[in-house]
């Protein structure tokens, strides 16, 4: 929210954490923005990085990076250095995993309200079909009349 002439202003990782914690158990985004004086984009950014890689992800410059790949597109063929977060110690804590279902839960809902929507345009496609006598087709195509 810098203007011409003034600095971006630099939030702690803690301060960034805090955000993204209260967007995760579904707070909106927009009234959170408000509160604490930034755009929303800049939380969604802060939320992205978070999920893609934890708080090292907050740490980081603004802007993808040369060679920077999600945690997710690493696959099979992570380095060494990756294996230490396999490992036991890399066990999900109560937080996360109370943040993870919450995730879970809101994308079913989604799923379920897409689904709502398919089957009800499915439907009202069947019906337009169904009482159209050329199957919807437009009766003219000329675009003016002579």
């Amino acid at each position: 929210m810098s203007t011409a002439g003034q600095t971006p202003r630099q939030f702690s990782t803690e301060f960034k954490q805090r955000a993204v914690l209260r967007l995760e158990v579904g707070e909106p985004a927009l009234a959170v923005a408000r509160e604490l004086g930034i755009k929303r984009k800049l939380l969604y950014d802060w939320r992205a990085a978070h999920r893609a890689m934890g708080v090292a992800g907050l740490n980081r410059k603004r802007g993808r990076k040369v060679g920077w790949r999600p945690r997710s597109a690493l696959g099979a063929s992570c380095e060494p250095a990756c294996a230490a977060d396999v490992g036991p110690s890399a066990a999900p804590s109560a937080d996360e995993l109370a943040r993870a279902k919450a995730r879970i839960a809101e994308l079913e809902r989604l799923i379920g309200r897409q689904q709502a929507d398919l089957h009800f345009f499915r439907e009202a496609l069947r019906l337009w079909d169904a009482t159209s006598p050329d199957g919807g087709a437009p009766t003219s195509t000329r675009s003016s009349k002579k």
